[in-house]
């Protein structure tokens, strides 16, 4: 199960502008609004923050998932976003979040679902792999990224 087959340039942002938990969720959100992949746009921005509520989604290490399985998609995707001052995710380390992968996974794909997440959150853990993505220049630079390190 490869990052790099659910993501691609048009929905990595470098640059959030928001300064919320909520509202860099609605900010990535928008940037799939237009795939194909999203059948219900609200009911996956729905989702998304029911999944929210149930606990914090920012894993340590400067990093936040959100994300929902949901009948609002009908494969997996996954946009990335990075925001240089930190947002409040109520991370496990009380750290800023500056690296947000907001995920949707169709609700019958559970064992995707745990896959995809398990290898996102493994990769993650490279310290010199979340250095990239800090200092990437641009989306192709992010993606490059990924897919070296998948290989």
């Amino acid at each position: 199960m490869r990052i790099s087959d659910h993501i691609s340039e048009k929905i990595i942002c470098l640059a959030l502008e928001k300064t919320t938990k909520d509202d860099v969720i609605r900010e990535l959100a928008e940037l799939l609004k237009d795939s194909e992949d999203v059948t219900d746009f609200d009911m996956f921005l729905k989702d998304v923050f029911e999944r929210e509520k149930l606990g914090a989604t920012g894993i340590g290490n400067e990093i936040a998932i959100p994300h929902a399985r949901t009948d609002a998609v009908n494969n997996i995707i996954i946009a990335f976003g990075r925001s240089s001052q930190g947002v409040d995710f109520n991370g496990i380390d009380n750290k800023p979040v500056k690296l947000v992968f907001l995920m949707g996974t169709p609700k019958k794909d559970i064992n995707k679902y745990l896959q995809v997440l398990a290898h996102l959150t493994r990769l993650l853990k490279k310290e010199s792999f979340r250095q990239q993505l800090l200092e990437a220049q641009n989306a192709g630079e992010v993606l490059n990224a990924i897919r070296q390190i998948e290989n």
